[in-house]
Formats: C-alpha cells, sequence, structure tokens
C-alpha cells in the first residue's frame, strides 16, 4: 500500500516525528556513555528490587514496573486506611556500582507498602518509591525503617546473591543491616 505524502491530517490528530528524527521521551538507556540527544536519562541498567514480605527477601525486577509478584492484581489507595487488614510488605531499591575493584552494593533504600491479598487492595506512596529509587541509584542507603529480623534476611539475600560484592561494599550498608 502507498503512503499519500501529501493528505492532510484530520484537525486534532497527534504529528508523528518525520522519518529519521527522534521523538523526545524518557528514556532507561543501557550502561553506555550517553552524550547526546537525550541526555540526562535516568539509567536503571544497575539498578534491582528486592521485596522483604515477611521473613522472606527476594528480587523481583518486576516492581520496577510495580508488577512484582506481591504486586500484582492489586488495587492500590495512597489511603492506608482503605487496606486495614494489609500485611507489611517492602519494596528495596538496589543499585550496584564498580570501581577499579570490583562492583559492590551502591545504595538501597526500602520503601513500605500494605498488601491485603485476599481483598486484593494495597497502599503505597508513589513518590516515596520513585524518589527512594533516585536516592537509590545516588548511592545512597535509606534502611533505617526496616525491623532488626527484616534487615537480617536482606543482609542474607545479598550475601548470598554476591558475597564479593557485600565485601566490597561501604561499611554505611554493613552498619545499616547489622552486618
Amino acid at each position: 500500500m502507498e503512503e499519500n505524502k501529501g493528505t492532510p491530517q484530520p484537525e486534532g490528530a497527534a504529528e508523528q516525528p518525520a522519518k529519521g528524527k527522534r521523538s523526545l521521551s524518557l528514556n532507561v538507556v543501557s550502561n553506555k556513555e550517553h552524550r547526546g540527544f537525550g541526555a540526562g536519562t535516568i539509567d536503571l541498567s544497575r539498578v534491582s528490587s528486592v521485596i522483604i514480605d515477611g521473613s522472606e527477601a527476594y528480587i523481583d525486577n518486576g516492581a520496577m514496573h510495580a508488577k512484582s509478584k506481591v504486586e500484582k492484581g492489586i488495587k492500590f489507595s495512597p489511603e492506608k486506611e482503605n487496606v486495614p487488614n494489609g500485611r507489611p510488605v517492602w519494596i528495596v531499591w538496589v543499585a550496584v556500582d564498580r570501581d577499579e575493584e570490583g562492583s559492590f552494593y551502591a545504595g538501597a533504600t526500602a520503601c513500605p507498602m500494605l498488601i491485603d491479598t485476599e481483598a486484593r487492595r494495597g497502599w503505597k506512596i508513589l513518590a516515596q518509591h520513585v524518589n527512594n529509587l533516585d536516592y537509590s541509584i545516588k548511592r545512597r542507603f535509606v534502611l533505617d525503617e526496616l525491623s532488626a529480623e527484616e534487615k537480617t534476611v536482606l543482609r542474607e539475600l545479598l550475601i548470598a546473591h554476591n558475597a564479593e560484592w557485600w565485601e566490597h561494599s561501604p561499611q554505611t550498608l554493613k552498619d545499616q543491616l547489622g552486618g
């Protein structure tokens, strides 16, 4: 089918970028250096999400798009009162970085949620999740709201995932997680 280049667009139709032109949008880039068009985009290639659900911690990168195992099928509200029977669940954003000595856990921030699986309702504050993800990327550690048990299961998961990374991680992380 041949394209009519001279056909007028209906009024209010969105203009498509001309062939060869790039549209401006939020980009998630890989670990390559990027200085041209779209510079300033967020690189999420070195961030993972850990879910702490009771005494269990596991990596679930579906949380990057609010599609972790515990979030699927849940209708979230910014009002805690809407989830009176919710159990506490945490998303921990963990950033990994690399220096001349090797990779290490460079940032980690915890975000609370309440999940009522039976009622299919949940509570979380999206702005806090976004801000804490950003803090993790910026090499910050915000883990003080986790209980001692939650800190222990997170520490054990990080060590089990890669003990060398744990050993090479900043003392701040080890102090906050009791290790």
